[in-house]
């Protein structure tokens, strides 16, 4: 499907991640992958919802120099939020078997900072969904690590994948948005850009 608004565009996504470009593919929306390749920093003084955000604006800074008049370039990073610190993608399988069981019988949040940038126009927001995790045994921490791919993930889990199948027993916001994209939200920023 082609928005009105942006037929004079070109859309660009800059994320390498499958699971962004699957669901931004299935928006029907035409676009070029061309990833950002830096270092991911921020403040220490940033909040939960800062970071993603941040880090959004970052990517888009990195390839601005990059684009052309007529495109329109999308960034995002999601962050796992718990205990008031931040969960990276896990480092080993040691990492990541500790990482869930942070999150094994405990809330917290899933954080998508997204950011548009044309050569006129900018635009960021961001998405908070709230994530429950039943209490994982480690048989079952040991399977998924071992059995599927925690490493490219915040907090070590994809929420389509055998763990968010058998471990989380509620969310509260967007189910798209724990994958790593707020397509709804995306789709309504689209269409206002």
């Amino acid at each position: 499907m082609r928005l009105k608004n942006l037929e004079n565009y070109k859309l660009v996504l800059a994320s390498e991640s499958p699971r962004r470009q699957q669901l931004l593919r299935e928006l029907g929306l035409e676009f070029e992958v061309r990833p950002s390749f830096l270092e991911e920093f921020y403040p220490e003084e940033l909040g939960m919802t800062a970071i993603p955000v941040y880090l959004a604006e970052l990517k888009a800074d990195a390839l601005k120099n990059e684009m052309k008049e007529n495109e329109l370039l999308i960034t995002a990073d999601t962050i796992v939020w718990k205990d008031d610190q931040v969960m990276n993608k896990p480092k080993s399988r040691d990492d990541a078997i500790a990482m869930l069981k942070s999150l094994s019988g405990a809330q917290h949040q899933v954080i998508t900072g997204m950011h548009l940038m044309s050569a006129n126009k900018k635009v960021s927001f961001h998405a908070v969904t709230e994530v429950c995790f039943d209490e994982l045994t480690d048989e079952e921490i040991i399977y998924y690590v071992d059995h599927y791919s925690p490493y490219d993930k915040a907090g070590a889990y994809g929420i389509q994948e055998w763990i968010g199948y058998v471990g989380i027993n509620r969310i509260n916001g967007s189910f798209y948005n724990v994958m790593g994209l707020p397509i709804h939200k995306l789709y309504q920023h689209l269409k206002e850009f």
